[in-house]
Formats: C-alpha cells, sequence, structure tokens
C-alpha cells in the first residue's frame, strides 16, 4: 500500500518530531514511526467501512418508513438497489477486511452522526439519483458507485477530515492519499470473486520497513557529517540561516543516496524535492537541488557512492 514517497515523508515527519521534542531517543523516534504507519493503514480499512455503515443507515431508515402510521406507498415499496449493491456486498463478505477489523476493532460506532450526515449529502447527490433510476442491476453499475462514492463524495466531505483529524494526528494529510488507494483497491474487485479481491498489504515490498526504519536511524547517527556537509556545499552558510525543514530534507538526501545502493540518485533526489515542494517554502526546491548537487559530485569523487543492481552501476 504504502509508496516509497510516503514512506519518505513518514520518516521526515518523525524526524521533524524528533528535533522538536525534547527527551526524545532513537527507540521511541523509531516506535512512532511505525506506529504512524501503522495507524495510516489502519485508517485504509476504516474508510472502507464507511459505505456499510452508510448502506446500514440508508436500510434502517427504509425500516422506520415502514413503521409509520400511515406509511405510503413508497414506504412500503423502498427503492433497494443502493442497500443491496453488490460490490458493497463482497466488501461486507471480504476475508481481509473482516479480519482486520475483529483483530483491531475499528468502527464509526462511537460517530453516528458522520454516518447519517454523509448518508444525506451523497442521496442528495446526482450521482445517487442517476444510479437509484438506473433499471439494470449489474455489477458494474454497482462498483462504479462505490468507486465514485469515495472519490466524489468522501473526497470533498469536510466534516470527515475534521473529524478524523480530532481522532489521530497520524491522520493529518493521509485521507486523500488513503482514499485514492481505495479507488485503487476496489478497481480490481471482479464479479466472480465472494470477496471483490484482496485489500492492499501494508508494504508494497518486503524490505519497505526495513528501508523506513533505516534512513530514520542513518539520518539520526550522521546529523553532524551530513549537517557538514551542506554548510560546505551552502559556501560556509551559517547553518541557522537554513530553513529547518530544508535542512532536514538534505539529511535525509545525503542519507538514502549513500545507504541505499538500490535506489538510483536521480530517483532520490527527486522525490525530496518533491517532498521540499510540499512541505517547505516555493523557492526550497531550487535551493535543495543545488545544494545536493554539489554534495553528490563531492561524495562521488571521494568514492562514497556505490549503486549496485540492474542499470545502476556507475551512475549518479
Amino acid at each position: 500500500m504504502f509508496s516509497r514517497r510516503l514512506l519518505r515523508i513518514k520518516v521526515f515527519q518523525t524526524l521533524y518530531a524528533y528535533h522538536k521534542v525534547e527527551g526524545k531517543n532513537y527507540a521511541s523516534t523509531e516506535k512512532e514511526l511505525l506506529h504512524s504507519i501503522q495507524k495510516s493503514y489502519e485508517l485504509y480499512h476504516l474508510l472502507l467501512l464507511l459505505i456499510l455503515d452508510v448502506i446500514d443507515y440508508a436500510e434502517s431508515k427504509m425500516e422506520l418508513a415502514k413503521q409509520k402510521k400511515v406509511p405510503t406507498e413508497a414506504d412500503l415499496h423502498p427503492n433497494t438497489r443502493f442497500i443491496e449493491n453488490q460490490l458493497a456486498a463482497q466488501l461486507r463478505a471480504n476475508r481481509d477486511l473482516r479480519k482486520y477489523r475483529e483483530k483491531r476493532s475499528v468502527s464509526w460506532v462511537q460517530y453516528p452522526e458522520i454516518i447519517k450526515n454523509l448518508f444525506l449529502l451523497f442521496a442528495e447527490s446526482d450521482l445517487y439519483h442517476t444510479y437509484m433510476e438506473e433499471t439494470e442491476r449489474e455489477y458494474q453499475y454497482d462498483k462504479k458507485l462505490v468507486e465514485r462514492f469515495y472519490s466524489d463524495v468522501v473526497m470533498n466531505y469536510e466534516d470527515l477530515y475534521v473529524n478524523l483529524e480530532e481522532q489521530s494526528i497520524f491522520w493529518i494529510g493521509d485521507v486523500d492519499f488513503v482514499i485514492k488507494m481505495i479507488v485503487k483497491t476496489l478497481k480490481k474487485f471482479t464479479a466472480d470473486h465472494s470477496g471483490g479481491g484482496s485489500l492492499m498489504p501494508m508494504f508494497k515490498e518486503e524490505d519497505d520497513e526495513d528501508y523506513a526504519r533505516t534512513l530514520l536511524r542513518k539520518t539520526i547517527k550522521n546529523e553532524v557529517p551530513y549537517l557538514e556537509m551542506v554548510r560546505v556545499s551552502a559556501n560556509n552558510w551559517e547553518l541557522d540561516r537554513i530553513a529547518f525543514t530544508d535542512s532536514l530534507i538534505l539529511q535525509l538526501a545525503i542519507s538514502e543516496v549513500i545507504e541505499f545502493s538500490s535506489i538510483p540518485t536521480k530517483v532520490t533526489i527527486n522525490e525530496f524535492l518533491e517532498i521540499a515542494k510540499l512541505y517547505s517554502t516555493h523557492k526550497s526546491s531550487q535551493f535543495i537541488n543545488g545544494i545536493l548537487d554539489n554534495i553528490i559530485k563531492g561524495l562521488k569523487k571521494e568514492g562514497r557512492i556505490k549503486k549496485s543492481g540492474r542499470g545502476l552501476i556507475g551512475e549518479v
């Protein structure tokens, strides 16, 4: 599930907290990094449950309508297309989701207003009305509705973002990414699979967790020599004149270039420039690019950059 870019961002955020909060050591910082990653994976499952809880709320409204003293024909014979959505039924039966839900006890039970308001918002949309008026009940229509429920409705439901940020500080900034991962997951679901398909694993590659741990550990351990590289490359600027976030990004990039022989240098540079665009000033990426270019040239001359693997030998 987690791309290397998101792992880099997680490491950057954890490193920032390490320097800003007194009394932190490496052990507690690494624990915080792994907890942050696990919480994002929890968010993935929690948001997957949204569609099921919204459907349950819609069904409960139908049942209440039938119990009116004088129910209308529509109350007695409601359109059940939404509550019988085939892809949602697959999610409900999905082994991966059920197993995680039972293990971690994730649910929306304490936030009924979120579910209620999300349904009301969804029920007023053209997407919902068009779907409910469709006469054919094909799987592809059900699948498309759930995909767009997340990409069009959930993605733009501001109250949900506020609620999630209140639930966990680790979810700030993760919601959009997680929703995109959910849509990507649903696109792979097929009609001939009782549970739709498999959910995403926490890590895309087996060594991703080790990558994140190592990047954090090596950056903290080598802070002094890395900062000296930055100072020299910046024409002996005082380090306090360099933005703190820029300094952290530079340290992380240096660490990755030196420590990870399988990652192309250009990939490292481009990835951390993108992170700079997200977390630093509009001029930072240009500054960071220039500093990194000087540092990498120096490291190459010293023979400290060693890349191995297909197409990587001798590259810088």
